[in-house]
């Protein structure tokens, strides 16, 4: 977690970068579309250097660090800043608590809230479907046991299992 005094210490040191040129307001497409590019090419590079038979393991860490720091940038200036040359990866951490955490607790809670909702629709039409299933196979079971040829029958029969199986494996844990 990052605590309270390493965000307020990110904070200073933000508005520090910025009075002494370490950070300054700037929008790049270019540069930022190129930060992107670097950074889905990192990330392609370490894939291929952890399957490799050399198992360059310092290799993957810095090429993998490379494709958050060129990630971090493009955020950066697509938020309207741009880090210079001096000290630009403890500028970017920094910029990063400062500029970015609060946003990114927001989506990721909007994502999450989403999710949930969707999670509760799924888990009420599940609900339903279960439930239902039962009454689909009383009704088949008076129909099979009267009126049907065999091949529907047997058709009839792997589906109520299947069914069954689904129900039962679904009710169980109600009893837990």
């Amino acid at each position: 977690m990052i605590d309270a005094i390493r965000k307020n210490e990110a904070q200073k040191n933000f508005r520090k970068y910025l009075e002494e040129g370490l950070l300054v307001k700037q929008t790049d497409n270019l540069a930022k579309n190129k930060y992107v590019e670097n950074a889905e090419l990192s990330l392609r590079a370490a894939q291929e250097l952890m399957q490799s038979q050399l198992k360059p393991h310092l290799w993957v860490i810095v090429i993998s660090y490379y494709s958050m720091f060129y990630t971090a940038n493009a955020v950066l200036l697509h938020l309207g800043y741009k880090t210079q040359d001096k000290i630009s990866h403890k500028v970017t951490s920094d910029s990063l608590i400062a500029l970015v955490l609060d946003k990114l607790k927001k989506e990721l809670l909007e994502d999450y809230e989403a999710m949930q909702q969707d999670a509760l629709e799924i888990a009420a039409a599940k609900a339903e479907s279960v439930i239902e299933s039962y009454s689909y196979e009383l009704d088949k079971r008076s129909r099979f046991q009267y009126n049907m040829l065999e091949q529907t029958k047997e058709n009839k029969a792997k589906t109520s299992f299947k069914r069954a199986s689904e129900f039962v494996f679904e009710m169980k844990k109600l009893l837990k």
